[in-house]
């Protein structure tokens, strides 16, 4: 069934955190099943802590209705960024939700001045890796240090692309 929706993407403010907080936890809970990690830091955030990462870091929402349906979090380091809590709601993916929220991230990093953005997920959730390939990211390395394979993703700005009109 093909459904075609009408969202916004915009950064989030803190009174978006408790809609955050919820998409954040059912999305790390399904994560968690598939990569079999019960210890996730995202699983331990807090509304508070949410609402100090969006008064500190550009966190992105896609809104529909008035409901929350994806959203992810940038930390920027100089000409670095660090893409993390990325999530679509499990009843809204494969409708452009995700490939939006990283084309605004792709935009806004670029504007930023950014060279290069990392990730970590799952070597082994084959389809976040498909999804990440699929927005230009490759695997940097695979790393150990949470107990399991996490894949460290990096997509580089190229500034030859980055032509000023």
């Amino acid at each position: 069934m093909n459904m075609f929706y009408s969202f916004i993407i915009r950064r989030a403010t803190v009174e978006d955190a408790p809609a955050v907080f919820s998409i954040l936890q059912r999305a790390f809970i399904e994560y968690s099943k598939i990569t079999g990690q019960s210890n996730l830091e995202a699983l331990s955030e807090t509304i508070e802590d949410i609402k100090k990462e969006i008064e500190t870091k550009a966190v992105y929402i896609a809104v529909i209705d008035n409901n929350i349906l994806g959203t992810v979090r940038l930390d920027i380091n100089g000409n670095e960024a660090y893409l993390s809590r990325f999530a679509v709601d499990s009843n809204n993916r494969n409708s452009g939700i995700g490939k939006s929220l990283i084309s605004v991230v792709d935009s806004y990093l670029k504007e930023m001045g950014v060279k290069k953005v990392t990730l970590h997920t799952s070597s082994k959730h084959d389809v976040l890796m498909r999804f990440y390939y699929g927005r230009g990211f490759y695997v940097e390395a695979i790393e150990t240090d949470r107990g399991y394979l996490r894949a460290r993703m990096v997509k580089e700005y190229n500034k030859l692309l980055n032509i000023s009109k």
